[in-house]
């Protein structure tokens, strides 16, 4: 994959959606240098950022905005224009992207088989934030996310761990710690103890419905802050 002409041959140049699937299911993702760079490498970091689904935290301001239901949330109804969001440059301290030409084709590829999907913040009929990850037996890794409107891709966070939760998920995966990460509750972990938690998450069937169900914001709250 590192070949700069991998991608030449066919859609996939010989890495194509079923690989991709299988590197999830092995504990490792895919990366690019920049939007520009046609290469792709696979990543396994020493540490890896989890969100504890059972453990979620929604801070107080969160929680009200998120009640308040200043968005229309909706599920995989413009998948690819999330990604646009997501792949494009928000601010100084985010001026590129890893999302290149291949990995925007597997993903696509990958939604289009329902193993990817976007949780969308819209407002007057406008796209103002979500985020996309891989749904793979009881696991979700979140990819990206973006926001062109105040908190929007953290509502969308919040009704995404709702829905994972209503849904029997038991993993949600965040690649690495951040400090925006860590105000939700995220915690990092060694690589192999990841490994440890992923087996098993891959062997669960979550009711996929569940994440396309309407929720109020005040459900959403409730239910991703619920302590089981």
């Amino acid at each position: 994959m590192s070949d700069p002409d991998f991608s030449a041959s066919g859609p996939f140049g010989g890495f194509g959606p079923e690989a991709l699937l299988a590197c999830y299911a092995r504990g490792v993702f895919p990366m690019a240098e920049s939007r520009d760079d046609p290469r792709v490498f696979i990543v396994e970091p020493d540490q890896r950022g989890v969100i504890p689904l059972d453990a979620f935290h929604v801070p107080s301001r969160l929680r009200r905005t998120v009640r308040s239901e200043p968005f229309d949330i909706r599920i995989d109804t413009a998948f690819e224009t999330v990604l646009d969001g997501c792949a494009a440059a928000q601010g100084p301290e985010r001026d590129d992207t890893w999302i290149n030409g291949p990995i925007r084709r597997l993903y696509s590829a990958l939604h289009a088989q329902g193993f990817v999907h976007s949780i969308e913040c819209w407002k007057d009929e406008r796209l103002v934030g979500g985020l996309y990850g891989v749904s793979l037996g009881g696991a979700f890794f979140g990819e990206s996310m973006f926001s062109r409107a105040r908190d929007a891709s953290k509502v969308a966070l919040v009704h995404l761990v709702a829905r994972l939760r209503k849904g029997g998920w038991t993993l949600l995966d965040a690649q690495f710690l951040t400090d925006h990460l860590s105000q939700f509750g995220a915690v990092e972990t060694p690589q192999a103890a990841y490994l440890r938690r992923l087996a098993p998450a891959l062997k669960v069937t979550p009711d996929q419905a569940a994440l396309f169900e309407p929720m109020t914001g005040q459900e959403a709250v409730a239910v991703a802050s619920a302590r089981g």
